[in-house]
Order: structure tokens, then sequence, then C-alpha cells
């Protein structure tokens, strides 16, 4: 795991990275990671959007063509969508990152708008191109619509905990959840992203007490919008153990 090697051993890079691409030329900001089997790089595209490249294989995270034009991005040997909420489930953006032999996982809500891929429901698992992926959950317990309907209701979305490497790294995506009891159960997560977009997921309070429940290495607000990511920065300033990164991810 990560977190098993030394602050010598592992060296992360911070960087600016930029697409050739249609969109004004966007710089996305990019984490380089050493994992002791190789590097994992982490590319920030926004919102709750990464790209992840491991051994070679590339992997999309809830593609959004508002944010980047993925004809021109690096083919995908696997494409995760959390659920079906426009701004995560993205036809044309699904569409132009897809190449023959690209994975699609998904939840089985979305399957009702895109097809030819894997459901994962919460707690099944897969192995493609030698990464684990695990679907667990992410819903709302507190934070509703008007109507008293959850924003995310239990069982319609999915985080990830994908396993890169033979241990060498164990990458936590929430997708859109609150800080739910279920993640007290994560084991050896290495890397992990927390939403925190108001009114729809986490409060700062929540990302705390959501990071203190599992305990990752290296904790990464994202798809935060206007919340104040330096009152979770702030909120965690005594946890040794969980460093904070705070990305262009809102």
């Amino acid at each position: 795991m990560l977190k098993n090697y030394s602050v010598s051993t592992v060296m992360v890079f911070f960087l600016m990275f930029t697409f050739a691409s249609g969109i004004d030329n966007p710089e996305f900001e990019k984490d380089i990671i050493d994992t002791g089997q190789g590097k994992l790089e982490i590319t920030f595209i926004g919102h709750g959007t990464l790209m992840l490249e491991f051994q070679g294989k590339v992997i999309h995270v809830d593609p959004w063509s508002r944010l980047a034009d993925y004809s021109t991005l690096p083919a995908p040997a696997l494409i995760l969508i959390t659920h079906s909420h426009g701004d995560h489930l993205d036809l044309e953006a699904i569409h132009h990152a897809r190449r023959e032999n690209t994975e699609l996982v998904y939840t089985e809500l979305c399957s009702q708008k895109v097809s030819e891929g894997t459901i994962l429901r919460n707690g099944e698992s897969t192995r493609m191109e030698g990464i684990l992926v695990e679907a667990v959950p992410a819903y709302n317990i507190e934070h509703t619509r008007p109507d008293g309907n959850p924003y995310h209701p239990r069982g319609e979305g999915n985080g990830y905990v994908l396993t890169f490497g033979e241990g060498a790294a164990r990458v936590y995506i929430a997708g859109d959840t609150e800080n739910i009891p279920e993640m007290a159960s994560l084991e050896d997560i290495d890397i992990a992203f927390l939403p925190m977009n108001l009114p729809y997921t986490m409060t700062p309070e929540m990302a705390a007490d959501a990071a203190k429940s599992f305990r990752p290495s290296v904790l990464y607000p994202y798809h935060f919008g206007e919340t104040d990511t330096g009152k979770l920065v702030d909120l965690l300033k005594d946890e040794s153990d969980i460093e904070v990164r705070v990305r262009s991810m809102e």
C-alpha cells in the first residue's frame, strides 16, 4: 500500500498540465505519485471529473464535455460513472472518449441512458484491465429537495474504490454522497476524493467526519463548488496522518 512507503520514497510532484483541446487550451493540475509499482498520475479536470493513469492505462471518472474536449484526451481503458445526474453522466463526453476496447462501468439507473457496459450495484466488484473496481454506497441522509426526497437516494449512486497493481494504491472516489456510516468500513485507503458541493453533498464538517472514519493518507476535496475548502483544512489540521490537498475542483 502507498501508505507503507516512507516519505522519502513517496515522491509527489505538483505541476500544471496543458492539453491541446478546443476549449481555450484549459490547464489542468496534475499530481504524480510514486506507488512503488509505478507512477499514479491524477489529472484534475474539475467538478467531479478526474482522469487517472497507471501503468499505461487511463481511467476517466464522470467525464463532462463542459470541462474538456474528450476527443483530444488520452483514450481510456476504463470509464467510471458514479450516477445518472447530467454533470456525471454525459453521453456526449462518453461518445467522444470511448474507444472500441474501452470498458464502461455504471449504475443500474445509468443503464437506462447508456448501454454496452457493466452495471455495478453497491457492494459488487469487478476486475478490469488489472484494476479491482469496487462499488460502494453513495447517498444523502440529511440534505433533501423541497419535497423531502434526498438529492441522491440510497442505492442509486456509486462511489468506487480502485485497487491499482498488487495493492500498490487504493483510491476512493466517493461520488455524490454525505458522510454515510458505510465509510467506516473502508480499509487501507491511500487517496480519497470527497465532495462538498452544498447543499447536495457534504459540509466541511461532514467531510472531516468522513475522513476521520476511514483515515486516508491523502484527502482531496472535490466537486466543492463555492464551499470553503479552508474550513476542511482547518478541521483536519491536527490529524497528522491525513494530508489534505486542495486542487481546482469547483
